[in-house]
């Protein structure tokens, strides 16, 4: 009787590293992280549901909360009756708690689309990379930007070194192709150049918001 030997193939997967190669971080601005996680902010009861609804990406791309600056949080302490300086700090998040405890609202201190809408004020959105071929940003983008400078295109350090979306500096907007101010540059053309980045060194050029 003829036994016949069955061969079985193994396949040995082989995973290079993955985190990026980085001489030197893009700037020190140290911002305190998000305290929460998207995964979290959907499991706990306390979190925004609207923030959750539409999973990791929505939350990251289009919540304010601690870290978060720029244009859209001066808009929201307006509203809020506090100073305005554009910083989502320990302050601001007590306000939105307290706001969200008056009007019934999940207090999380995180403004999501349900306690923007009691707010009357709207938040950022996904925004595509130059034009729709390229698709929309990658989450984690969406999120550098609304931490580095609340999402606002032409907004500027305290120091005027750090400039735009992405909080570039000169040199590294000009290794990425920009030419001239980074902040005066279209935020198609910002988006294009933060995402060229990313590609060649993840997150490591945002330290603290990465």
């Amino acid at each position: 009787m003829s036994r016949r030997a069955l061969a079985v193939p193994i396949l040995a997967l082989s995973i290079g590293a993955l985190a990026p190669s980085v001489a030197q971080a893009n700037h020190p601005i140290v911002l305190p992280p998000a305290p929460d996680r998207a995964g979290a902010a959907a499991a706990s009861k306390q979190s925004d549901p609207n923030a959750a609804r539409g999973g990791a990406q929505a939350f990251a791309a289009s919540a304010l909360r601690i870290g978060s600056r720029g244009g859209y949080v001066v808009r929201l302490q307006r509203r809020l009756g506090i100073t305005a300086d554009g910083q989502f700090g320990p302050q601001t998040e007590r306000a939105v708690k307290a706001f969200q405890r008056r009007r019934g609202l999940a207090v999380d201190g995180v403004v999501g689309p349900l306690t923007a809408r009691a707010l009357g004020l709207t938040l950022p959105r996904p925004r595509r990379v130059g034009g729709s071929r390229q698709g929309r940003l990658p989450a984690v983008l969406e999120k550098i930007a609304q931490c580095e400078s609340g999402g606002n295109p032409r907004a500027v350090s305290p120091s005027g070194q750090y400039r735009g979306k992405y909080q570039f500096d000169r040199a590294t907007w000009r290794a990425m192709g920009g030419r001239g101010d980074p902040a005066k540059a279209s935020e198609a053309e910002q988006d294009r150049r933060a995402l060229a980045l990313y590609r060649q060194r993840g997150t490591a050029p945002w330290p603290s918001c990465g």
